[in-house]
């Protein structure tokens, strides 16, 4: 039987935009997320503007993470979302959408949860 599952969708700004430029500790983070809670990633794409700011998408078997920059504008969209469909998981979506929060010193957080 499905069990819906937890989306965060977030935008916000950060009070370093210079950090917003390079992907790598973004990078770091997923991956430790990603063990730390026992997901399995199939894919991932990371991806840095040669101008500035990256993209990035990690898929996994239970759904996916993703992150996108703009230093220029000083903005960040990330989303995440779980299924419960072998575990529950809203938990771990909620931690992780936190700790990109305080690891990225975000400001003006603008967050919908979803349930589907």
């Amino acid at each position: 039987m499905y069990r819906p599952g937890l989306h965060i969708i977030s935008e916000f700004e950060v009070k370093n935009p210079s950090e917003l430029s390079h992907c790598e500790k973004i990078k770091k983070h997923i991956d430790h997320c990603i063990e730390k809670y026992s997901l399995q990633k199939v894919g991932e794409v990371y991806y840095e503007f040669p101008s500035g700011g990256y993209t990035a998408v990690v898929c996994l078997t239970e759904s996916h993470i993703s992150i996108h920059t703009w230093p220029e504008f000083n903005k960040v969209t990330f989303d995440v979302f779980l299924s419960n469909y072998l575990k529950y998981n809203d938990d771990s979506v909620e931690e992780m959408h936190d700790g990109i929060l305080k690891l990225m010193e975000a400001t003006k957080v603008n967050s919908t949860r979803i349930k589907r």
